[in-house]
């Protein structure tokens, strides 16, 4: 905000690189910035300074193409003799695919938190443009990175990666579908603790299909989001937390490990103000 001031902007178009919207993430860091706006209305005023949203962009046909066109140089790695040992009487579907998603509480869902419902409407999306069953790909999404004793959205990823090994899955692409670059929760939770368990498991032919990072169709669309966005009806921070039930949870921005946890960094959901929040908000309807 110090460098905006310094550059002279008087219009922003706020772009959390979160697809999907969730309480937990691109909603705590707009009521951040909502906090910020408010004390210094003197510089961050509607007469001061023009601000539009976007609140979730998973919908994006250049967004959701990206995906598909990096799952599908995954699936087609998978050489002849992969796929003859993925296929079996008891499984006739050589190539899977696991969407894994950074979960979040269930309480935050109960809340109103519109995340599952995009996570379910983007695995779709990207669906429609890979290989169907009758072409000998299935796909499975599950959700990642939980912690402490509430309950978290399922299915789990540790949980799911069993079963498929289980129902004699050889050839998996998992692919970490709320993520847009590479971080501990890619190249560690997935790439080093699902794939020792998807082995153990009997998943011998592992693919990781990696996240969009500097993709040049993401990248693009980006760009022509913002540019998008500086021509539709504007959207206020106020706005987008309103439309999305941000107001369901009492967000309290209590410490910095707090926000930290939020954002998906180190997950949400312990025991951390927000969650509990969450638990408060639901158990009093």
């Amino acid at each position: 905000l110090d460098q905006i001031q310094e550059d002279g902007i008087n219009a922003l178009v706020i772009l959390p690189l979160y697809p999907q919207f969730s309480i937990s993430t691109s909603g705590s860091s707009l009521r951040v910035l909502q906090e910020e706006f408010a004390k210094r209305s003197d510089l961050y005023g509607p007469q001061k300074m023009f601000h539009t949203v976007i609140p979730s962009w998973y919908d994006r046909p250049g967004y959701v193409k990206s995906v598909a066109n990096l799952i599908q140089k995954e699936l087609d790695s998978f050489t002849p003799e992969e796929i003859q040992e993925g296929t079996s009487d008891t499984q006739p579907i050589p190539k899977h695919i696991l969407f894994s998603a950074h979960g979040v509480p269930a309480s935050y869902i109960e809340a109103g938190d519109p995340y599952k419902s995009q996570i379910i409407d983007c695995v779709e999306r990207i669906k429609a443009l890979l290989p169907t069953e009758d072409e000998g790909v299935k796909v499975h999404l599950s959700f990642q990175s939980r912690v402490g004793p509430v309950e978290w959205l399922r299915p789990y990823t540790d949980d799911v990666l069993p079963s498929l090994g289980e129902q004699g899955v050889k050839n998996l692409v998992v692919v970490p579908i709320s993520f847009v670059s590479e971080h501990i929760e890619t190249l560690e939770e997935i790439d080093i603790e699902y794939r020792e368990l998807a082995l153990e498991n009997g998943i011998t032919n592992w693919r990781r299909s990696p996240a969009l990072n500097t993709d040049t169709t993401f990248i693009d669309d980006m760009a022509d989001m913002v540019a998008d966005a500086l021509n539709e009806p504007s959207q206020s921070i106020t706005e987008a937390c309103v439309a999305n039930n941000v107001g369901n949870l009492e967000l309290e921005f209590a410490s910095e490990e707090m926000e930290i946890n939020s954002a998906g960094v180190g997950g949400v959901g312990f025991d951390d103000d927000l969650a509990g929040s969450a638990r408060r908000k639901t158990s009093k309807r």
